[in-house]
């Protein structure tokens, strides 16, 4: 009985082993997504003519936008 209970601990800290490698391997992808790619700003001059933007309306949009993002 005691060679089982062994030998389940063994696989679930291989499993873990596993997991905690996937979760670098993504948590590197989203870094990747994140970092500047060194591509040109496009730049929306014009395309908002006559809209005016307050910084209340900006704060809220970052907030909606980066509310679940941990950096």
């Amino acid at each position: 009985m005691k060679h089982a209970a062994a030998k389940s601990s063994v696989d679930i800290l291989g499993q873990i082993e596993t997991i905690e490698k996937d979760i670098l391997s993504l948590k590197l992808s989203v870094l990747k997504k994140f970092t500047p790619s060194g591509k040109k700003t496009v730049k929306l001059k014009g395309v908002f003519k006559g809209v005016d933007i307050t910084d209340e309306e900006i704060s809220a949009t970052q907030k909606s936008l980066y509310s679940k993002i941990e950096m």
